[in-house]
């Protein structure tokens, strides 16, 4: 059975929870423990859900939240149903897949 795992990226909800409300009140905290990023990268860091995330920048922010990665990323995973494998027989509505012909009448 296959899984899929979803995450939601919550850095916007802890910042604002420590009284901080822009980008460019979370940067000079970054720059203080040696994370040097552009006021875009911490924008794109706060709005977005980053992708991919280097440990030293989620260690530098749960520092500066008090907090764990767990706090930052809520993850949840739900099983997938189970998709049939080739070769198995399932059935087939061959008149779903057929096309119906256009019959053109002369209007009168």
């Amino acid at each position: 059975m296959s899984r899929q795992i979803s995450y939601q990226w919550r850095l916007r909800e802890l910042i604002a929870a420590r009284g901080m409300f822009t980008v460019t009140e979370l940067t000079p905290h970054l720059t203080e423990r040696g994370i040097t990023l552009s006021s875009s990268q911490v924008h794109r860091l706060v709005s977005g859900t980053p992708e991919r995330l280097s440990l030293p920048v989620l260690a530098t922010l749960c520092d500066i939240l008090d907090s764990t990665p767990t706090d930052l990323i809520a993850t949840s995973a739900q099983n997938l149903p189970a998709r049939h494998a080739a070769g198995e027989e399932a059935p087939i509505n061959l008149a779903a897949r057929r096309s119906t012909r256009v019959r053109l009448t002369p209007e009168g």
